[in-house]
């Protein structure tokens, strides 16, 4: 049985990610601080879920303090880590910058500290849409310069990706960074849109949308994002040669590092979602437009070209199909659980 290391285990992403790395054979060891960040019952629900298994072991543990437990991971034999584990939110980075600093960046520099003890043989971990923060190239590229952040959780997201190159080229520790764009689905955070946005409908309340709803987001299936990472797994990067005269883009190195968009390459209005939503679950939205934040970026878009070369990542779900995934559990989720 091959074990590996899931930071983030509790949370939307890694509790998907884990449940698939369960049913393919893998012993997880999740780690979870369970951060009050959105509902703890949430996050508990979910680990419930993961524990259905004999193979998946939780560790409630901040990578904050690694040093404090890491003895505990010394009865395993984990070869590959998926770190996922940050402190999310582009806003609330406004309100709690300091929490970003030492989650995202002390936190990850500790990870990368583990991977080196431990000889890892793939690091993946998460980077964000985020860091193309100012950049008005449209698709955004892994390619294009992502030197201007719009936010400091961008900022950190950026950091990552230099740290992380840092770690390969002294290291030859083999990284992947992903730069996810709006991953929803069952399961989800309650602070992300879709999930606000059906609660309130369901609700009968008014929700606030940016920017007159015009705003476009490259909205990608959690499913389809699993399947990315799960072939990512047993595809390490390698060092591209240097060619005279010609500098290597971002999202590539002479070291086992590299970067990929992980997205739907399909952008869709935030009215398309409420829209979406409003069918499936059969009633209208009280819409309040406000003006957009200033961290808040026009559109997101996904050149997925690389990663479709790389493994074939190919996403599959449309934003309708999606939506109606999402509310079906929704609706059955808030029965259960009217408070969250």
């Amino acid at each position: 049985m091959k074990d590996i290391l899931v930071t983030g285990t509790a949370g939307f992403i890694g509790f998907h990610l884990s449940k698939r790395l369960l049913e393919t054979g893998y012993r997880v060891i999740g780690v979870d601080n369970l951060h009050p960040y959105y509902s703890v019952d949430l996050k508990k629900a979910r680990l419930l879920e993961l524990q259905k298994y004999s193979q998946f072991h939780f560790l409630q543990e901040d990578i904050v303090e690694l040093e404090n437990w890491k003895e505990k991971l010394s009865s395993y034999s984990i070869k590959k880590i998926i770190h996922l584990a940050a402190q999310p939110g582009v806003r609330y980075s406004l309100e709690n910058p300091h929490i970003y600093i030492q989650t995202n960046v002390q936190g990850f520099l500790n990870i990368l500290e583990l991977a080196k003890e431990l000889q890892i043989e793939h690091l993946i971990y998460a980077s964000s849409s985020s860091v193309y923060g100012l950049n008005k190239n449209i698709p955004f590229s892994p390619h294009d310069p992502v030197d201007h952040p719009q936010s400091l959780y961008g900022a950190t997201k950026r950091a990552n990706e230099l740290m992380a190159h840092s770690y390969s080229y002294i290291y030859r520790i083999p990284t992947t960074g992903l730069r996810f764009f709006t991953v929803y689905g069952p399961w989800g955070r309650p602070d992300m849109a879709y999930f606000k946005f059906a609660k309130a409908i369901y609700e009968g309340r008014e929700i606030p949308v940016y920017g007159e709803g015009r705003l476009k987001r490259d909205f990608t299936f959690i499913d389809d994002v699993i399947e990315g990472i799960l072939k990512l797994l047993d595809h390490s990067p390698k060092p591209k040669k240097e060619e005279k005269g010609k500098l290597l883009s971002p999202c590539e190195s002479m070291v086992p590092f590299q970067i990929f968009n992980m997205g739907n390459h399909k952008p869709e209005e935030v009215l398309t979602l409420i829209q979406h939503l409003e069918f499936h679950l059969g009633k209208k939205a009280k819409i309040r437009f406000l003006p957009k934040p200033s961290v808040d970026v026009n559109e997101t878009y996904a050149d997925i070209e690389d990663i479709q070369k790389k493994i074939g990542f190919s996403p599959s779900t449309n934003l309708e199909k999606g939506i109606s995934i999402v509310v079906r559990w929704f609706l059955d989720w808030v029965k259960r659980n009217p408070k969250i």
